[in-house]
């Protein structure tokens, strides 16, 4: 909470000159623009604290968004399975964030690698942050951990989730963010004793690397070391798409994550009563939060307009799942310098995280990798691009702007800033690639040794929801349809002689029967 103004009965009575009283009468007003003073700071303190709470909650609202993506890309008989993992994630993720993941994110003061302060947020709030500030961060931190369960659908042990979830947002993506966002952290661009990397620090505004890479890479070695799900591909090694259920869930979770982006992006200021640079008291602040809403806009919208006529090229259709793959991996890469670039760049942002996603989406399916929700593709790789862009594109106005308090750091290199942010960018890149790896690799393949991580292939060829969770997601009452009945059930069912007169649900029962 930012300090009243300061009044001195001192100081105005020269002002007052020789008027009687005039000793009382500097009293009286210092005590009056005392009290004005802080009501104003009050009210200050509220818009900010109701701004960023607001945009708590739409970071939150993405989770909503994540679980009807990732219902919408599983089959219809692992549905109730990957909604329960989302729930969890949000709820493991609640707990292990309380109790550790905040210390060691923002609890300062610290050393440039971990906090340590506030565990269980004792004796929190204090001069360094609040509740509001604590929830917000805790939304970004189940963020993580829900693009990882994406590349693991469909054949994973449910206490792997749990183990792995808590693990996350408890310690692995709190130090990534600490590194990079705490004013202690060894590499941000917001260090408080001003010693920057390079001289620039790290600019990822509001999570390219620290939030989408640390998922995307997680998700990676979990798939990796999980394997490919069951028909993933044949035995002469050639791609089977295993399509999702539901392309209109998969629309829904994709316009729910772009709304909740509004809070991931602009959100990241934290307050919005202070003003920033050149642009004036009044202006800059919303300047900065406006013109951040429009780059992850044009990001997002170019990447999915781009994906749409690049699949057509390569494809020969058009595909409404990949549209919205493209649409997120742009809001992955903008994610990064959205408050520091221009609108233009911003197109250039989301043409090329297009181009990234179809590349390695392509190059996963030649080397066999199998990413339900093409998270590590879209997240991972997406978010590296981000970072990237922002060492290239970053403008100097911008850059002075948001992050003050030194002049003249290093901005973009194609908008003639030098390569020290590129560079402090690519080491980002790297520590990020390699923390994630070193640790959350050992902990999938630890698992792994001990079979807490992969299903049964019998428990995996009849689905999750019948095996694990006491039946599918989707009941029917048709008695016709045996989609939610055990396969050994259905060998032994007599179909109906007279097969030219399909039930209502004839076709639908159809679809899902493939997929069970």
């Amino acid at each position: 909470m930012a300090a009243p103004l300061n009044c001195s009965a001192s100081e105005l009575i020269p002002l007052l000159g020789s008027t009687p009283n005039a000793s009382a009468a500097a009293t009286y007003l210092c005590q009056r623009f005392g009290a004005v003073a802080s009501k104003l700071t009050d009210i200050t303190y509220a818009v900010d604290n109701t701004y960023l709470l607001f945009s708590a909650y739409l970071v939150f609202a993405m989770q909503l968004g994540f679980a009807m993506l990732c219902a919408g890309s599983v089959r219809a008989k692992n549905t109730m399975n990957i909604m329960l993992t989302n729930v969890l994630d949000a709820a493991a993720g609640g707990l292990s964030y309380y109790l550790f993941g905040y210390a060691f994110a923002f609890g300062s003061p610290s050393n440039g690698f971990i906090g340590r302060h506030f565990f269980g947020l004792k004796s929190f709030p204090s001069q360094s942050g609040d509740y509001s500030f604590f929830l917000y961060q805790w939304a970004f931190a189940i963020a993580a951990a829900g693009i990882t369960s994406g590349s693991i659908a469909e054949r994973t042990q449910f206490v792997a989730y749990l183990i792995y979830s808590s693990f996350l947002t408890g310690f692995v993506y709190p130090i990534v963010s600490h590194w990079f966002w705490s004013g202690d952290g060894w590499a941000g661009a917001a260090k408080a004793d001003g010693n920057l990397l390079f001289g620039s620090g790290v600019i990822d505004f509001a999570g390219s690397g620290v939030v989408h890479m640390v998922g995307g890479v997680a998700g990676l070695w979990a798939a990796l070391i999980e394997g490919p799900r069951i028909g993933r591909f044949d035995r002469s090694g050639r791609s089977v798409a295993l399509r999702g259920h539901s392309a209109s869930l998969v629309v829904l979770g994709t316009f729910l994550l772009w709304f909740g982006w509004y809070g991931f992006n602009p959100g990241s200021f934290l307050t919005i009563s202070k003003s920033y640079g050149t642009r004036g008291s009044y202006y800059g602040q919303w300047s900065a939060v406006g013109r951040t809403a429009v780059t992850t806009t044009l990001a997002g919208s170019t990447a999915a307009l781009t994906t749409l006529f690049g699949k057509r090229l390569l494809a020969g259709h058009w595909n409404v799942i990949d549209v919205c793959n493209g649409l997120l991996g742009g809001f992955a890469a903008i994610t990064s310098g959205c408050s520091v670039v221009e609108p233009w760049a911003a197109i250039v942002c989301g043409f090329v995280a297009a181009w990234v996603l179809m590349g390695l989406n392509k190059l996963a399916a030649e080397l066999k990798y199998d990413d339900p929700l093409e998270a590590a593709q879209l997240h991972g790789g997406c978010g590296a691009w981000g970072l990237l862009f922002t060492g290239l594109f970053a403008a100097k106005d911008f850059v002075n702007e948001v992050y003050q308090g030194k002049p003249d750091r290093p901005y973009g290199l194609f908008m003639g800033g030098g390569g020290k942010l590129l560079a402090a960018q690519i080491i980002q890149i790297l520590v990020i690639i390699g923390w994630v790896s070193a640790t959350m690799g050992p902990l999938f393949f630890g698992l792994h040794k001990l079979n807490l991580l992969r299903i049964s292939t019998q428990d995996e060829m009849a689905g999750m929801d019948l095996t694990r969770h006491g039946g599918f997601a989707y009941v029917y009452h048709d008695e016709d349809d045996g989609s939610n009945l055990p396969a050994s059930f259905k060998m032994n069912r007599i179909e109906p002689t007279n097969t030219n007169t399909p039930t209502p649900n004839h076709q639908h029962s159809t679809m899902l029967e493939s997929t069970v």
